[in-house]
């Protein structure tokens, strides 16, 4: 049953991302109707992350209060409506203001995600789970390029956004009906049960503490930082990708639907990969601290060949490369994602991820709008240069201020 659970959750990241990549692929199209350029398209990207970055936290701490089942809910609805909305869009502050409402539902995705993780899965088997979840991203971005240039090219870009803003409702029946806790689950073994609370005793379980106490711990901040500093280089191929195929390699929109979706083939791969490996570890007698540090350096130094796309012509050699440096980038954040679920028993795991991934909201947020400055004033190529070290800055800052991963007590 657990492994029903994590395969629901993957499918909720998945509408997740089509309704966040929904934009990006019809970007070139909107920005041509609208009359926008990309430092205004950048900063339309960042209203979104601005939202994504405060909400994590505090939908951390409400999914904390509420529970997973209705928190995760919530935000399903929330972020399915908000995307609707964009079909209304009619320039800049419209549409960033529905980029706004559309963060403010997403961001519960990822702290109801791994409360879950850490209900369901004894500590062996997360980073498999987070692997599992965390190709939700990659799937996303898989059918969202195709998917979106066809429903623009058949129905226009704003029903686009009303039919895949649709597809949220039909996943919430699904969750309903599937989720619940594995201490009263009607439909779980006996064994399989026992299993997955096998290690609830190793455990510390704390009191409900304050979220600004969080900040007192080296760990947090190492997680947070990490996160600050590197994911804005994933959300550059996300938001960004499409338009760069126009812009630079001359795709048109059906040629960006054919093939924009491969380099998240290999993200999902990698995502899968780096899960299993460290897990694998585990079981093979490393520890926790090696296997989650020696899969985020081997991600973080294979992001480096993406630099390859600024001296070479061919469009499909550069998708190649691409392709290559979001499996590493996903192979690293298998490790990376579970580190707050590692660290913090059960009860604080939302709250915890929620600051970290309020940090890596807040980093892309920053990191968005001097992409469009950087392609409107000079070009491409500086943002590829920054992006290729980012894992290596955020690789670095786990080792240092996380000197053992280990469970903390609050």
């Amino acid at each position: 049953m657990r492994w029903y659970i994590a395969g629901t959750i993957f499918l909720a990241t998945t509408i997740n991302y089509i309704d966040r990549q929904a934009l990006s692929v019809a970007a070139p199209v909107i920005r041509k109707d609208l009359g926008l350029n990309n430092e205004q398209y950048g900063w339309i990207v960042s209203a979104f992350l601005l939202a994504y970055a405060i909400m994590q936290v505090v939908s951390g701490r409400l999914i904390d209060k509420v529970g997973t089942k209705k928190g995760f809910g919530i935000a399903v609805i929330w972020w399915s409506i908000a995307n609707i909305l964009h079909a209304f869009g009619r320039g800049l502050f419209s549409l960033g203001a529905f980029r706004f409402l559309l963060g403010i539902g997403e961001a519960g995705n990822y702290p109801a995600a791994m409360k879950a993780v850490s209900e369901w899965f004894p500590k062996k088997e997360r980073s498999k789970a987070v692997g599992i979840l965390n190709m939700g991203p990659g799937m996303g971005a898989i059918i969202a390029p195709p998917l979106m240039a066809w429903l623009i090219l058949s129905f226009g870009w704003k029903m686009a956004f009303v039919i895949t803003g649709a597809i949220g409702f039909l996943w919430l029946f699904l969750w309903r009906w599937i989720y619940h806790p594995p201490e009263n689950h009607p439909k779980i073994s006996e064994a399989e049960r026992a299993y997955i609370l096998s290690d609830r005793p190793f455990e510390a379980i704390a009191e409900k503490t304050p979220w600004l106490h969080y900040f007192k711990y080296k760990e947090v901040w190492g997680a947070a930082l990490a996160r600050f500093v590197s994911d804005g280089a994933f959300y550059f191929f996300v938001f960004w990708l499409p338009s760069w195929l126009a812009d630079v390699k001359g795709f048109s929109l059906t040629d960006i639907g054919l093939f924009a979706w491969i380099p998240f083939v290999l993200s999902d791969i990698g995502s899968f990969t780096g899960g299993w490996a460290s897990s694998k570890l585990l079981e093979n007698g490393v520890s926790l601290d090696t296997s989650r540090k020696r899969i985020i350096w081997i991600g973080a130094i294979g992001v480096i060949p993406v630099l390859g796309c600024l001296y070479i012509e061919s469009a499909y050699w550069a998708i190649a490369l691409i392709s290559f440096a979001l499996f590493a980038t996903q192979f690293k954040q298998a490790a990376l994602f579970t580190l707050p679920i590692d660290l913090f028993p059960k009860n604080e795991a939302a709250s915890v991820w929620g600051i970290t991934g309020s940090a890596g909201s807040f980093g892309a947020m920053l990191f968005t709008p001097v992409i469009g400055w950087l392609v409107d004033t000079i070009s491409y190529s500086p943002i590829f240069v920054i992006v290729a070290f980012l894992h290596i800055i955020s690789a670095i800052l786990v080792t240092l201020f996380i000197p053992k991963i280990k469970t903390l007590t609050p």
